[in-house]
């Protein structure tokens, strides 16, 4: 982690106003790691290990960080699990490049292992959307409920391509300023002094002084077009399979994944239900996360 303790706990104190919540205090995660295979994956524990369970898994090029408010706000509710996915974040990069959906599946899979985790909650965004659907299908006995955030089986390529042509115009920007400059023109919803410092925990300093992102950028790489819409297109066969209680989440004004993309999955699943988030875009728990939690308590609290 980039930020020390004082400023990562004054980090989420400001953010956290900002986005409306109003909580009696700041507690800080235990950072952990577990080792699946070859791979050390690095999570972070919100603690209250006596209540259920529920894993996060991040979008493309974020990290488990992404998730602290939403984590912070539900903590005192559930056990919350953050992890950083296999070439993101403070997790090991994939020695063969091999970012394939079959892999991170046996990622995921490992991990909840490590950690003993049965009937628990799976939440995922985009790229952790996909991979929570692949663990559905494959084991759809482990999950209490599952959440799918802004991303389906179909892949729309306007806002996909724009994702990539960001992770491409800045994996060879060196300096913070750049950096930032260029994440608000991605995403202008962003104040740019709480970026900053949200943006430490993605970044790693060069000897040089040069700034570098966490993330693997040889995933986009690695993985061809036509081959990953072939296996997220597998998944939706599998739909019929997750019978857990699912919730399908968009953002109001995503250009990734739309209303009709959303009805669609959820209408496809067994139990699924579908909720809009305003204000808020491909990234729903940066732009709007005290609605997103809101609909997350809603949608568990009808199943307990």
């Amino acid at each position: 982690m980039s930020l020390s303790a004082e400023e990562y706990r004054e980090h989420l104190a400001s953010t956290a106003v900002r986005a409306g919540f109003d909580f009696a205090g700041v507690v800080l995660p235990e950072s952990d790691e577990v080792h699946v295979g070859r791979m050390r994956l690095h999570y972070l524990d919100w603690g209250n290990k006596h209540l259920p369970p529920m894993v996060f898994l991040h979008g493309g090029a974020l990290t488990a960080h992404t998730w602290d408010l939403c984590c912070l706000a539900l903590r005192d509710e559930y056990h919350c699990i953050a992890l950083d996915q296999r070439g993101h974040g403070d997790s090991d990069w994939a020695h063969d490049a091999d970012y394939s959906i079959g892999a991170q599946l046996q990622d995921t899979k490992g991990f909840v292992d490590k950690l003993g985790l049965d009937s628990f909650i799976l939440v995922g965004m985009s790229l952790g959307a996909i991979n929570s659907l692949a663990f559905a299908t494959a084991h759809p006995e482990r999950l209490s409920a599952l959440v799918i955030i802004d991303a389906g089986p179909e892949v729309r390529r306007p806002g996909s391509s724009r994702i990539r042509d960001f992770v491409n115009a800045v994996q060879e920007t060196v300096t913070v300023e750049a950096i930032i400059e260029k994440a608000l023109q991605f995403n202008p919803r962003r104040d740019p002094v709480i970026l900053r410092r949200s943006l430490m925990h993605n970044l790693r300093q060069q000897p040089d002084g040069t700034w570098r992102w966490k993330y693997d950028t040889r995933r986009f790489q690695s993985m061809g077009q036509e081959a990953h819409r072939a296996a997220r297109a597998a998944l939706a066969e599998g739909l019929g399979r997750i019978t857990c209680p699912t919730l399908v989440v968009r953002g109001g004004e995503s250009d990734v994944f739309h209303e009709e993309d959303g009805i669609r999955l959820a209408t496809r699943l067994p139990d699924g239900r579908f909720v809009t988030v305003p204000r808020a875009g491909h990234t729903v728990q940066g732009d709007n996360p005290k609605d997103l939690v809101a609909e997350l308590r809603r949608f568990l609290k009808k199943d307990n």
